[in-house]
């Protein structure tokens, strides 16, 4: 961490005393590298993060829970590696992008864009809220290495390589295979292409980081490999403690700890607990609402908001209950065992899957920090994993890309 950040977390550590009792007991600085958000994201008053919504992260959640900053994610669907998949991927970012904007535009008073550590702590200082914008799904970038410098010259700080389904940079941790892909075995895991290794060096000169959550076994393998500078996994979780493609096997916990990388363990239901009577019984659910909105399938961006939806899921959830906090401090406890204290961060995924019981909206965030404590973590440790630890790769990357 360069001195600049460190000193800036210093001074937030010795203004503690003159907060109210609650706000005490917070980290330093808390930020969730991984929330999600609708295509119309400002483009309704539904989505208009300056009110009480329900979405689970806006800005009075936010405030009242005690969630400093996030990473928002310019997120696109995967579709067919060709021009007309590429056009329609790139306006989809650039529709987030524009909703990620309008957000700043509107509330300067109580949220400002972080493109760098010193920034975001700044806004702290300030007593105002940070975002930081994430790439996620590079298949957005329409396969053209110009639009990566386009989408940092837009405040995006982080990339993410993939998503579900293989892209044009990177076999996935879930190819598509209802759509023809191979399953995840030695056969089907490819690894990382041409343009993908492209991405990574260039993300690395221009000072962006490269995020390998989603990404297959080999391809985080190869980035590994490629990259001159730490990775982050900004949302995942322990394969050792759950089965599941999505978390990172141990030796790639250790291998991202080794090159001073961060991953960020994610408080998503079905990375921290097997429950398939959920599963389908949520799928039903998605399925009988899109038939009656006369839809080909379910769409979340206008399916997930509706009366029927919320009413449907609060029945699931007596039945099968998600994870809980619980669950997700042991996924933490592990990775920390794993990659050590100095390379494990947090993260949400809210409004694209994340919710957990004790953590079911920002306005919760500082039920985790309660949690942690319970557990053991001292407030040193809690520090770095609220924050910290991202902050230090943040710097680390931004270093690079000035020398």
């Amino acid at each position: 961490m360069n001195t600049t950040v460190r000193l800036a977390l210093l001074a937030a550590l010795s203004v503690a005393g003159t907060l109210p009792a609650q706000a005490q007991q917070d980290p330093p600085i808390t930020i969730d590298t991984h929330v999600d958000i609708p295509f119309n994201y400002m483009g309704e008053p539904r989505f208009d993060v300056g009110h009480d919504t329900r979405l689970l992260v806006d800005l009075g959640k936010m405030e009242r829970g005690g969630l400093n900053a996030a990473f928002f994610v310019v997120w696109v669907p995967q579709h067919q590696l060709d021009a007309a998949g590429y056009a329609k991927a790139v306006q989809q970012a650039s529709q987030k992008y524009d909703g990620i904007g309008r957000m700043l535009m509107m509330y300067p008073d109580r949220i400002r864009l972080a493109t760098t550590p010193e920034q975001l702590l700044a806004n702290h200082k300030a007593g105002l809220l940070s975002a930081t914008i994430e790439i996620e799904n590079a298949y957005s970038l329409g396969h053209d290495i110009h639009r990566l410098d386009a989408a940092f010259d837009r405040g995006a700080r982080s990339v993410g390589l993939v998503h579900v389904g293989n892209n044009d940079l990177c076999t996935s941790s879930l190819p598509d295979t209802e759509h023809g892909e191979p399953a995840m075995n030695g056969a089907g895991d490819k690894g990382m292409s041409d343009f993908g290794r492209a991405v990574v060096k260039r993300a690395n000169q221009i000072g962006m980081l490269v995020d390998i959550s989603h990404a297959s076994d080999n391809c985080v393998r190869d980035a590994l490999k490629l990259s001159s500078t730490p990775l982050i996994a900004s949302h995942s979780g322990a394969r050792a403690v759950l089965d599941h493609p999505r978390n990172l096997p141990d030796d790639l916990l250790r291998a991202i700890a080794a090159k001073g990388g961060v991953i960020d363990a994610v408080a998503y239901k079905e990375f921290l607990k097997k429950d398939p009577g959920r599963e389908a019984a949520e799928k039903k659910l998605q399925n009988a609402i899109a038939k009656q909105a006369g839809e080909k399938e379910y769409d979340s961006d206008s399916d997930d908001y509706r009366p029927e939806m919320e009413a449907g899921m609060a029945e699931i959830q007596k039945k099968y209950p998600l994870a809980t906090l619980d669950d997700y401090v042991k996924q933490i406890r592990h990775m920390v065992k794993v990659a050590g204290i100095d390379h494990v961060g947090l993260a949400s995924d809210f409004d694209g899957g994340g919710g957990i019981i004790g953590w079911k909206d920002a306005g919760e965030t500082r039920n985790v920090t309660a949690a942690l404590r319970r557990a053991g973590f001292s407030d040193a440790d809690i520090a770095k994993l609220w924050g910290g630890n991202l902050l230090r790769v943040w710097s680390e990357v931004e270093r690079h890309a000035q020398r």
